[in-house]
């Protein structure tokens, strides 16, 4: 095993152990080294901006200690300087959190000069120092982290939120490249309480710069009898928790359930609270929103279904058997059945995502799954007998609606 004495770990690995929580990665930091002595000693050097390598044995992270100077606007617009005069602070110093700047040495021995252990002890997300206010990409992390840590009972340090505040009208933000945006919301969408992102992002402003098509939903109302919580803004936190709740970690079912509802901002005053066509008028906002941060194919697809089709699912019983035979052909699920079963989740987690209904019964999404299986157990070959081209099709939809109807124990005509 390669000698480096001057490792220390630090990030994520020491944070979470302090908060009881089962570490992910492990990275290290190299004090008083340079790049040729690692490369001596063994290790493979992988970063590109600045000096990482990877010990080869553990294949874990090495990166020399270093600072960071800003040099331009926006999230990349920084020079690094990484050499054996870098100290342990100086590079604890660049980091974003507190409970992010404490490291440990190969023999436990905590070194914490920004009191990250006590902001953990105390539940504060709390910026290292000034130099926060340089990279705007840091608002979005710090609301990515309340989506992890609010349920560990975490809050935003007052003064942090307050420079969040002045980076939010700096107008930086809208600087950020779409891709990290993206990789900060997807992260904050599996976690616990996606809520707490966006919470914390209209808190400090930034929710109308990197997701206007989600803060306009705020101040919007519905009725009261379906959405007792009656804002449709809360409605969005109360849905994307539910999501995280029903579906763990599932990126996929968060941003569709985050999405589903964005035509509500487009009803005219004079028709409010009701929002009838909600669902088809969501589409342009959502297609708008992953044409900017350039949303994944998957997400894009999952999500435009749940918008134009939650409805359809919630009132499944009144359905008839063709129409729900033709919901599920438009989501394309004989191909992909396992996105009849997401959207199943996502609407769901629309019905109980509401005041009061967290525990209510949602009988449909079983029986969207139901009609899906009995019209997937017809095939093609079970209907092709003498026939060729376009009536194989058809006798096959026949056939599948006949077995959603039977299914269902109605009446398989329509």
């Amino acid at each position: 095993m390669p000698d480096i004495p001057s490792a220390y770990l630090v990030g994520g690995a020491v944070r979470d152990r302090l908060l009881g929580l089962t570490p992910g990665d492990r990275d290290w930091v190299v004090v008083g080294r340079s790049p040729q002595q690692m490369l001596d000693a063994g290790f493979r050097q992988v970063g590109r901006d600045f000096p990482v390598f990877l010990h080869p044995d553990s294949g874990e992270e090495y990166a020399l200690a270093r600072t960071e100077r800003k040099s331009g606007r926006g999230h990349a617009g920084f020079v690094v300087h990484a050499d054996p005069s870098v100290t342990l602070e100086q590079d604890l110093a660049r980091r974003d959190f507190t409970i992010n700047a404490i490291a440990e040495d190969p023999d436990g021995n905590r070194v914490d000069p920004f009191g990250g252990a006590e902001d953990i002890r105390t539940r504060t997300l709390r910026h290292v120092g000034p130099a926060f206010v340089e990279d705007p990409l840091r608002v979005l992390r710090a609301a990515r982290f309340m989506a992890r840590l609010t349920p560990l009972g975490f809050s935003v340090a007052a003064e942090t939120m307050a420079l969040m505040r002045t980076m939010s009208d700096s107008g930086e933000l809208a600087e950020l490249v779409p891709e990290r945006v993206w990789q900060e919301l997807r992260r904050a969408l599996g976690a616990a309480s996606p809520a707490a992102f966006l919470r914390t992002l209209r808190e400090c402003g930034a929710l109308a710069a990197v997701l206007p098509e989600v803060d306009a939903l705020y101040g919007v109302p519905q009725r009261a009898e379906y959405h007792p919580e009656v804002d449709t803004g809360t409605h969005i936190e109360l849905v994307c928790d539910m999501a995280a709740q029903l579906a763990p970690g599932d990126d996929l079912i968060g941003f569709a359930a985050l999405t589903h509802d964005l035509g509500k901002a487009l009803t005219p005053a004079g028709k409010l609270p009701a929002h009838v066509g909600h669902e088809h008028a969501g589409v342009a906002p959502l297609q708008a929103l992953c044409e900017r941060l350039k949303v994944p194919n998957e997400h894009r697809q999952l999500a435009t279904i749940a918008c134009r089709e939650h409805l359809n699912v919630h009132r499944l019983r009144e359905l008839r058997a063709a129409t729900l035979h033709d919901l599920i052909a438009r989501c394309d699920g004989f191909r992909k059945p396992e996105r009849i079963a997401q959207l199943a989740v996502v609407c769901e987690a629309d019905k109980r995502g509401r005041g009061g209904l967290a525990e209510a019964p949602y009988p449909q999404g079983e029986a969207l799954r139901a009609a899906l299986a009995a019209a997937m157990g017809v095939r093609a070959q079970d209907v092709a007998s003498g026939l060729s081209g376009p009536a194989i099709g058809e006798a096959l939809r026949r056939a599948r609606i006949a077995a959603i109807a039977t299914e269902r124990g109605d009446n398989p005509s329509g």
